[in-house]
């Protein structure tokens, strides 16, 4: 059909609002960075699970020492080796003080709280040890939370050295770049160099073992790996338009790095020392466990776990639980710490 040939009837076209509906546009409040992050953060089930673990822990590490009636040095020869024992769950079956040991005859199984003779009594049948005793009748589960404090704070020290002097060591080396920052480069590259064991080894020559000695450790090489975050996140922004803008309009150095780089930046070097608490935590337990943690009868998980792995063979018990509460820690932390880095930043989460 040529298109001299179209004809258009009357019904071929409608006139747009002929139904007479009006049509509102839709407007939605604005939220804020910070509720967005919120948002996002809430959304993601295993960061929510971290933190919650990470809450209970913090919880059981305030309150769990004062519950069980007995002190971290308390030393009673006569409660020793005795296997874990709950009031009401021992009924179950389980968790009733029994143990079985392996032997050089077999595998025998004894319960320490309940002599074999009932007329002669152990003068335990009303103790309750929830995680057991060690080899020195002190209460594990005291030990255990007292233990997990020191933990805690070792996660506190990596946090305060990160975001005091990693963060500014690296946002100064970034921003003034040229010789300043060659010479920060080179001198946190040789401290980098230096093993922390060599550290710790050479600082307990001149302190004594302890949470000092430790703490000095985290506190010269941990904050390494946060200021080359910082300096390659300043590297990256100390060239965009708003920086060279408050430049030009007379702004000074100081001012720029912390009033105009710093909140840009932020999300990411909090990301970041979430994920160096896990480390911290595992230096601590590593040290503890060669002997270079602190002195008994102070006691960290790490510290408990050397001492209950003599005794793993027989009494594997005094090893199982300061191992459950440390690995609950570093994986609360480093879920929380992946939470965090994807609602900071949702991109990476694709990368």
């Amino acid at each position: 059909m040529n298109n001299n040939e179209m004809e258009f009837l009357q019904d071929d076209f409608e006139l747009v609002g002929a139904d007479k509906i009006v049509h509102h546009d839709e407007t939605f409040a604005g939220q804020s960075y910070w509720h967005d992050i919120i948002v996002r953060f809430t959304g993601n089930k295993g960061a929510v699970v971290g933190l919650i673990f990470i809450l209970l822990i913090i919880f059981m590490a305030v309150i769990g020492p004062k519950i069980s009636g007995h002190t971290y040095y308390d030393q009673i020869i006569t409660h020793q080796n005795l296997a874990p024992r709950i009031k009401g769950i021992e009924k179950l079956g389980i968790f009733d003080g029994s143990e079985t040991m392996s032997t050089s005859t077999g595998a025998v199984k004894q319960n320490k709280y309940i002599s074999k003779d009932s007329k002669t009594p152990t003068g335990l049948e009303n103790i309750y040890y929830w995680f057991g005793t060690d080899v020195l009748g002190r209460d594990i589960f005291t030990r255990t939370w007292e233990g997990t404090r020191i933990s805690l704070y070792i996660a506190l020290v990596a946090v305060l050295v990160d975001m005091c002097f990693g963060m500014i060591y690296g946002l100064i080396s970034g921003y003034f770049g040229g010789r300043v920052d060659m010479i920060m480069q080179r001198f946190a590259e040789v401290l980098n160099g230096i093993p922390t064991l060599v550290i710790v080894t050479l600082l307990i020559l001149v302190f004594k073992p302890g949470l000092v000695t430790i703490t000095i450790a985290l506190a010269i090489t941990g904050w390494i790996g946060m200021s080359r975050i910082a300096r390659a996140q300043v590297l990256k922004l100390k060239e965009q338009e708003f920086i060279l803008a408050s430049k030009t309009l007379g702004a000074r150095d100081f001012f720029i790095i912390f009033k105009e780089i710093l909140p840009n930046i932020f999300g990411q070097l909090i990301v970041m020392s979430m994920f160096s608490i896990p480390n911290a935590i595992f230096t601590e337990a590593f040290l503890a466990f060669i002997g270079l943690g602190v002195p008994q009868p102070l006691a960290s998980l790490g510290s408990l776990i050397s001492d209950a792995f003599k005794s793993f063979t027989t009494h594997p018990y005094m090893i199982l639980f300061p191992v459950i509460v440390l690995a609950i820690i570093m994986l609360s932390f480093n879920m929380m710490a992946d939470g965090l880095r994807d609602a900071f930043d949702p991109k990476m989460k694709e990368m």
